[in-house]
């Protein structure tokens, strides 16, 4: 397996981006984001979507440089209809707002609507926290088939819908939940696909709503569903993911024709924590609960007690180091979407640093 420098990884997406037609600034923000998630472990969402970007572009389904319509602007309310531009600058730069008018009013409530896939939501909890906010976000994931079969459900009815929640700390995010509400997200289940490796039991079904641990009718055939994590708890938050984001927010509708896009929809929460009390006294309190957590002995099968947030941060740690491992068929993809856009195996090698 192909292992990189997250440099390496960045120069190649960075050219994938440009070559897509984005400018620079949002070319930049892309390969950022990108890359951020191959070190936080989540190949899910890193380079290996560059293949499906790609689709999607030449599909007529994603814009580059596009320009967001501002839906309404009213105070601590900010709607934002992202009109299918590149997912990870239309979310970073409406949290960019919506942490903007937080530190003026104190909290601002976004939704942001119809933006191409905008990759790991944890990246703009990420954002906020760094700048003293507190965030929330409900997702969903619409224009394409159904991956998700809900509780009871033996066919799959929703997008893999994310939650997630950030708390600042002393230098950044103290906490960080970032989860989608099925076991396992789908990218992963592509990843463990292209490897040859099964996933782990009870995250997924066949087109018979029977379980099975093979990943491969599932990313190659289309058929069967991922189940949702914690029975029926799991599923009532991927509901009230698709509710809050698609219903409230203002996203596409379940029941809406689908054109096999990937649009997202978020309605994100942004507290600036100052206006709610010390801020060095929050920090503090969520330090001593995580440290109480933390003294539990570990249970059985677990060498050390994690909170939410610590396998990124130590996964980026050992990734800077080691490198970021791509598997053959990501390679093989990233480098035939490289192609159609005109890129040469020679300029793919230089960006990476093959000679």
């Amino acid at each position: 397996m192909p292992t990189f420098t997250p440099q390496a990884l960045h120069a190649l997406s960075l050219l994938i981006a440009r070559r897509m037609g984005s400018a620079e600034d949002e070319a930049q923000e892309v390969a950022d984001h990108l890359v951020r998630a191959n070190l936080a472990g989540h190949d899910s969402h890193g380079v290996g979507m560059l293949p499906a970007y790609v689709r999607l572009l030449q599909d007529g389904l994603l814009v580059p440089n596009q320009v967001p319509n501002t839906v309404l602007d009213a105070g601590a309310l900010l709607v934002v209809d992202a009109r299918r531009g590149f997912g990870q600058r239309m979310a970073a730069d409406a949290v960019r707002r919506a942490i903007d008018r937080a530190h003026e009013l104190g909290a601002c409530v976004l939704a942001l609507r119809n933006a191409s896939h905008v990759g790991r939501i944890g990246t703009y909890a990420e954002l906020a926290a760094r700048d003293g906010c507190a965030f929330t976000a409900f997702v969903n994931v619409a224009d394409h088939r159904d991956v998700q079969a809900p509780w009871g459900c033996a066919e799959p009815r929703l997008g893999t819908n994310p939650f997630c929640a950030a708390v600042p700390g002393v230098d950044g995010p103290s906490l960080l939940l970032d989860i989608v509400t099925t076991t396992i997200a789908a990218g992963k289940a592509r990843v463990a696909a292209n490897k040859g490796q099964r996933v782990p039991e009870g995250c997924l079904i066949d087109d018979t709503g029977q379980p099975t641990d093979d990943p491969t009718g599932f990313i190659r055939d289309r058929t069967g569903a991922l189940l949702s994590f914690g029975r029926h708890k799991g599923s009532g938050l991927a509901v009230m993911c698709e509710i809050m984001a698609g219903a409230v927010g203002g996203g596409q509708r379940v029941d809406q024709p689908v054109r096999g896009g990937i649009l997202n929809s978020m309605l994100a929460t942004v507290i600036d924590v100052s206006r709610l009390a010390d801020p060095a006294a929050v920090a503090d309190h969520v330090e001593a609960t995580k440290s109480h957590i933390r003294s539990s002995r570990p249970a059985p099968g677990f060498d050390e007690v994690q909170l939410p947030g610590e396998p990124e941060r130590l996964a980026a740690q050992q990734r800077t180091d080691t490198g970021i491992p791509v598997d053959e068929t990501t390679w093989y993809e990233i480098r035939e979407a490289a192609a159609k856009l005109g890129i040469t195996d020679a300029e793919v090698d230089r960006a990476v640093g093959v000679n």
